[in-house]
């Protein structure tokens, strides 16, 4: 990881720009989005040593086997979280690499806490680590490579096929 930095460099984060950024970035965001009528709507909260956190109650709509919670769920709020703590250090960024650990089986019908954190950060580049707590039981945890977002206008044009003049 040659583009590190001291933890002491990490912006702290801020309940204000993360809200700000999630709506203006992220509104129709099937995890923490306020404008996705189907979305789960989780509200992360930044922490004081740089993390954020969020619950989740773990209803039997997001089920795989009987009575246990869809990998595909852990993993969208593993990588969700990670996502809320660059927004709260005023960073946006797209999920480059994803690695996820299932440690044990996450239960339906039982709330878990989703906690990430930055592990090291460069100019363009993020490496963040999030843990899926369930009973105070690590249950998933996972790392991942965060690329820095291109400009919104950019990024659409990119999306939709588009080319922006050099």
């Amino acid at each position: 990881m040659s583009d590190s930095c001291t933890p002491t460099e990490f912006p702290e984060p801020h309940a204000d720009q993360l809200a700000h950024i999630r709506q203006r970035r992220h509104p129709h965001c099937i995890l923490c989005g306020s404008e996705n009528p189907a979305g789960l709507h989780l509200n992360f909260d930044p922490l004081p040593d740089g993390s954020v956190q969020a619950e989740f109650d773990c209803g039997r709509l997001f089920e795989g086997y009987p009575n246990t919670l869809h990998g595909g769920i852990i993993c969208l709020l593993l990588d969700g979280a990670m996502t809320n703590c660059l927004f709260a250090q005023g960073r946006t960024a797209l999920t480059g690499e994803l690695c996820v650990r299932f440690h044990h089986p996450v239960a339906t019908e039982r709330t878990v806490s989703v906690r990430a954190r930055t592990e090291n950060s460069g100019h363009q580049i993020h490496y963040l680590a999030a843990e899926l707590r369930q009973a105070g039981v690590v249950m998933a945890t996972a790392t991942a490579k965060f690329v820095e977002q291109p400009s919104a206008d950019s990024h659409q044009e990119h999306l939709q096929g588009r080319r922006s003049p050099a």
